[in-house]
């Protein structure tokens, strides 16, 4: 009895959720680089036309691999921030690792029909969609409520915001794309470094004073 309530208590707690989404986060950014390859025994023209035409696998892996690695580094701030991962919260986080795992593919289709603003809609979907599953993990987590330590609560708000503003500006894109035109949401992306930038000196500054 109680070994079998002490394994209970295991499953929730944040270890065995940190070593299946390393597992995950391993696999899905693994399959982002399959569609970057050159195809053999080309000639001279063949090969050069061919590394042109893969420079847009190059740059979707690029930024999924980004952005992959960022809801990496949240995950670990937000194992830290939540002690046991249970009921509602438990049931998110998987939600949000099927999220993760499906990456490859809105990445596949960006690289493939980068013109289409179906694809660019999938794909700033799929990422502001896969932000705020996480925002809700954190959310739920810490059950609505800040944690009362300051420097945990600085934490706490700093990735809260973090996905939030990368959820605004992808989602924000998804009618950008019919509205305007693909190219025109997808440089609409990179206005989150500055948001990102500004946003990290003002925490390492705040947890430093």
């Amino acid at each position: 009895m109680d070994d079998t309530r002490a394994g209970a208590g295991d499953e929730k707690k944040p270890e065995r959720l940190t070593a299946l989404s390393d597992g995950i986060f391993a696999i899905a950014m693994t399959l982002l680089v399959l569609d970057v390859r050159v195809p053999p025994d080309l000639t001279a023209q063949g090969f050069r036309d061919a590394v042109r035409s893969v420079l847009p696998d190059l740059g979707a892996y690029a930024l999924s691999f980004m952005i992959l690695a960022a809801f990496w580094r949240d995950h670990r701030r937000i194992v830290e921030l939540v002690p046991r991962f249970e009921g509602r919260t438990l049931k998110l986080a998987l939600v949000w690792l099927g999220a993760i795992a499906l990456i490859p593919f809105p990445t596949s289709l960006l690289s493939e029909y980068a013109s289409e603003p179906l694809a660019v809609a999938v794909y700033a979907g799929a990422v502001c969609l896969t932000n705020l599953l996480e925002l809700a993990v954190l959310r739920t987590g810490l059950r609505g409520r800040w944690p009362s330590d300051p420097a945990t609560g600085r934490t706490a708000r700093f990735v809260a915001t973090d996905l939030g503003n990368t959820a605004l500006v992808f989602g924000a894109t998804v009618p950008l794309a019919y509205a305007f035109s693909p190219a025109a949401a997808m440089w609409s992306w990179p206005a989150l470094l500055p948001l990102k930038v500004t946003l990290g000196r003002r925490y390492r500054r705040e947890q430093s004073s």
